[in-house]
């Protein structure tokens, strides 16, 4: 598997493209829940299988590099040689994709065909996940997602393995985290997720908001903005289980993408302090810390202009730390259909 820091680009490989489309590149015809039973009584759909299909199935869409990042993270490859670990993790996710468990799509533009491909759970995952009392909230319209909205799962999904890999803080991840607006008594979903970094005895929460310069993305992220605005404005201790209002991180494709999405904020209103709204993009996370990671927009006194400056932020310093590996549930989410054994 590629390192972080071998990877070499100018442009997010989850950047949005022009008349870009998601392609189907499944297996076609029909699957039934008994063939797999047969499969999984045979071994040939085994329990690595199945801890892959977990992956898949909490972050929605994600590519076989980032599942097999995840799987590392949690422990669960050790028996298997490093440099044999990405590959084994791809032909878990073939079997799944020829048994229909999972799909798989590519992006296709003028400029070409992705080199990587996107999984996501199918039906059939849904029986074998209720069954085993994972928490799934798929529903068949989760497929028919436009490239665009994939791709901001990706990249928010990139930012999160970056967390569990290179800070020490990292306590947990929640990448399906909802928040709720008051004003529009709405419920809207942070497209990057949420990490918790643990700041001696006290949680800190980074929510992402991952935007992709897709058709009309302006009026779609002021859209947004309205809500986050709303939330922040409203917030009271322990809505939605927060103790404390989480720290807002705006995740765009590039430093002039961040400079256009702080103009709709700005015009929107917001409000959160200027100091307060945190910038990034998916390829800062490719570096070996994450320190300066972050970016502010701060209005200089001279020119009455905003300029981006980098903010050194001490939680997000690397070391060792132990919290991505597999911890005991202490929130268990129950199925009311179901008998636990």
């Amino acid at each position: 598997m590629v390192n972080d820091k071998e990877v070499k680009t100018a442009v997010s490989p989850f950047a949005a493209r022009e008349d870009e489309k998601k392609v189907y590149d499944g297996k076609e015809g029909f699957a039934s829940i008994n063939q797999i039973v047969f499969k999984m009584d045979m071994g040939y759909i085994n329990e690595s299988h199945i801890q892959a299909l977990e992956v898949v199935n909490e972050f929605g869409f994600v590519t076989s590099r980032q599942v097999t990042q995840i799987l590392e993270l949690r422990g669960k490859l050790n028996d298997i040689e490093a440099d044999k670990r990405q590959a084994k993790v791809a032909k878990w996710l073939e079997d799944l994709t020829k048994s229909k468990v999972i799909a798989r799509y590519f992006f296709q533009s003028e400029t070409g065909k992705s080199s990587y491909r996107a999984y996501c759970i199918d039906k059939i995952a849904t029986y074998i996940l209720k069954q085993r009392n994972i928490p799934t909230t798929w529903q068949p319209t989760e497929n028919t997602k436009p490239a665009y909205a994939v791709k901001r799962k990706l990249a928010g999904n990139q930012v999160i393995i970056a967390y569990m890999q290179k800070v020490a803080a990292f306590s947990s991840v929640n990448p399906n985290i909802l928040l709720f607006s008051k004003k529009y008594n709405v419920k809207f979903k942070p497209t990057g997720g949420m990490v918790t970094l643990k700041n001696g005895e006290e949680d800190v929460n980074f929510v992402f908001e991952v935007v992709r310069r897709n058709d009309d993305w302006q009026n779609m992220f002021a859209e947004k903005v309205q809500l986050y605005s709303d939330f922040y404005e409203n917030f009271a201790k322990n809505d939605i289980g927060f103790a404390e209002k989480p720290q807002l991180v705006f995740v765009g494709e590039d430093l002039q993408h961040l400079a256009d999405m702080f103009r709709i904020i700005k015009k929107v209103g917001m409000v959160v302090p200027d100091e307060e709204m945190y910038f990034t993009t998916e390829l800062r996370h490719l570096e070996e810390t994450l320190e300066s990671s972050i970016s502010v927009f701060e209005l200089d006194a001279d020119t009455k202009k905003y300029k981006v400056v980098n903010k050194e932020l001490e939680i997000l310093k690397p070391g060792e730390n132990n919290a991505a590996q597999t911890r005991l549930n202490e929130n268990a989410k129950y199925n009311a259909n179901m008998i636990i054994e």
